[in-house]
């Protein structure tokens, strides 16, 4: 069991929000409205004083999520949605130089799929996709239980694969129900839970292209589990059958039968995620340092 206290931060949308997390919970959350007219430092700076609400003598280490492109090396981010003037931002040797902590960053789909690791439905498994199904399609991947970003923090990017006439990402996120239907995806989920029949035939569709994209994630990584994540998989009930319908014509029976496709119950999972990057992280090092003892 984990010991350590760790801060989770998560950079989402609209809020920065950073949470302690002790003993393997969440014990306390501080949270600021991002501002978005104010220029990197003034940003920075707000970040820091959010930070220093927390008392830092226990905790070990410091995990950052962020909706962007992170060089996760050297823990840079860049053009980070919703903060214009985070172009390119050394968060790591920020927080780093002021802290005294090993900090870590990734993008908030690859802090989705750890935080599941650590804390959710994909504790019992090596072998995870974390799949968010929101405004976008993201997904983050754990292989033999480390989080594998790639080399520029670009595996995952399934939604960008061409599919149809377009990519998996107009197919399978809310982008299908606003594009194709001219509706918000979450008025038919409202629609579907009162047996409105053309919302519940929209939920098919997009259950069966659902289906297809989990056959070509399976094809291409052939996971455990995978857990899905984001405003879209609250409608699960209503596209669940026709999505496994999809996934029955999948050639290889054992990873077909084997196959699990869970929904995401973890609350806080970005800040937990987050955290669980310093988890991920170590977690190697104490491998890989065990291994030079011998």
């Amino acid at each position: 069991e984990l010991e350590m206290s760790v801060l989770g931060i998560d950079i989402g949308g609209t809020n920065i929000r950073v949470g302690l997390i002790d003993d393997n919970s969440l014990i306390r959350v501080e949270s600021i409205v991002i501002n978005n007219t104010k220029d990197e430092n003034e940003t920075n700076d707000e970040l820091i004083s959010l930070i220093k609400k927390f008392d830092l003598t226990t905790v070990e280490g410091i995990g950052v999520g962020v909706p962007s492109v992170v060089d996760v090396e050297k823990g840079i981010v860049y053009e980070v949605q919703n903060i214009p003037s985070w172009k390119e931002v050394h968060l790591k040797t920020i927080l780093e130089a002021k802290f005294k902590l090993p900090v870590f960053v990734n993008n908030d789909a690859n802090c989705f799929a750890v935080g599941e690791k650590y804390f959710g439905r994909g504790k019992k498994y090596q072998n995870v996709v974390g799949l968010i199904i929101g405004t976008g399609m993201g997904a983050g991947i754990i292989l033999n239980g480390k989080l594998y970003s790639g080399v520029n923090c670009g595996a995952g990017e399934f939604g960008m694969i061409p599919f149809l006439d377009h990519n998996y990402e107009f197919y399978c996120s809310g982008q299908y129900f606003e594009k194709v239907f001219s509706t918000a995806g979450a008025t038919l989920f409202e629609k579907a839970r009162e047996r409105e029949e053309n919302s519940l035939e929209i939920f098919k569709k997009y259950g069966a292209n659902l289906g297809e994209a989990i056959k070509m994630i399976m094809y291409a990584l052939d996971p455990e589990i995978i857990i899905l994540g984001g405003s879209v998989s609250k409608s699960f009930e209503f596209f669940e059958t026709e999505m496994w319908n999809v996934i029955k014509s999948f050639a290889y029976s054992k990873s077909r039968d084997g196959i699990k496709i869970e929904t995401s119950d973890v609350e806080h999972v970005a800040i937990l995620g987050a955290a669980a990057l310093y988890y991920d992280a170590t977690q190697t090092k104490n491998i890989s340092e065990s291994v030079k003892s011998k």
